[in-house]
C-alpha cells in the first residue's frame, strides 16, 4: 500500500476534478480518435490507429496513477496557532537579498507549482518557514550561499 500523501483540501478537489475530466471527456475524445482512425482502413498499416491506441494506453495509465494518488491522499488540516506558518498556510515573504516579494502556499509535493506560488512543504524554503510568524526572518542554505527571507504575513 502506498505511503499516505499529504494534500490540501483544495488539492484533493483538484485531483478529483482531474480524474473525472480524464475519465469522461478524455476517454470520450480518445474513443472518437480511435473510431476515426479505424475508418482510415487496414489496421495493420494504419499509423493513426496505432498512435491513438498508444495514446489511449497512456491516458489509462495516467488515470490509474491519479486514482492511486487519490486513494493514498490524506487531507492535512493541521491545528496550528493563527499567524504561524504550517502546512496549507499562505505566507508572504520578501527575499532580503533581492527585495523580491513572494506569496507562497505550502502544499504537498504533488500539488507544488512554483509558478503559481504553490511550494512543497518538503522544500528547503518551506522547511525553514514552518513555525515562523510575521516579522520573523528565516535562513535557507542553498548551493549559492545562505538566503534570508522575511515573513511579512501569514494567512
Amino acid at each position: 500500500m502506498p505511503e499516505p500523501e499529504k494534500i490540501t483540501a483544495e488539492g484533493l478537489i483538484a485531483l478529483r476534478a482531474e480524474i473525472e475530466e480524464l475519465e469522461s471527456i478524455g476517454r470520450a475524445r480518445m474513443a472518437e480518435r480511435i473510431r476515426a482512425a479505424r475508418e482510415l482502413g487496414d489496421l495493420k498499416e494504419n499509423a493513426e490507429y496505432h498512435i491513438a491506441k498508444e495514446d489511449q494506453a497512456h491516458l489509462e495509465t495516467k488515470i490509474l496513477r491519479l486514482n492511486q494518488r487519490l486513494r493514498a491522499a490524506r487531507v492535512v488540516d493541521e491545528d496550528i496557532a493563527p499567524g504561524v506558518v504550517g502546512f496549507g498556510s499562505t505566507v508572504a515573504v520578501i527575499d532580503e537579498a533581492s527585495g523580491r516579494a513572494m506569496d507562497l502556499m505550502l502544499v504537498g509535493p504533488t500539488e507544488a507549482d512554483l509558478k503559481n506560488g504553490r511550494l512543497s512543504f518538503e522544500s528547503p524554503v518551506a522547511q525553514a518557514l514552518l513555525g515562523a510568524r510575521a516579522g520573523d526572518t528565516v535562513t535557507v542554505a542553498t548551493p549559492g550561499g545562505d538566503r534570508r527571507y522575511r515573513v511579512e504575513h501569514v494567512g
